[in-house]
């Protein structure tokens, strides 16, 4: 694997690699270290990268202190 850090140009063949998007909407790219790079359509925000196993724990916490909050109400 190259040890280089990826260019501009990296990241914008990821984005539009469809191979790197699953139903369309849903980043899984393992060359791809961000945590939360932009969505398919990146006026949206951000997406998670499925392949990073640090940006799934951050989505899984996100998810975890919604019932969470909504509990100590």
């Amino acid at each position: 694997m190259n040890s280089e850090k990826p260019t501009q140009e990296d990241f914008e063949n990821w984005h539009k690699d469809p191979n790197n998007w699953y139903l369309g909407f849903l980043y899984y790219n393992p060359q791809d270290k961000r945590l939360l790079p932009p969505k398919k359509i990146k006026e949206l925000g951000w997406t998670v990268n499925f392949a990073n196993p640090y940006s799934v724990f951050i989505l899984i916490a996100i998810l975890a202190l919604i019932p969470l909050i909504h509990l100590l109400k």
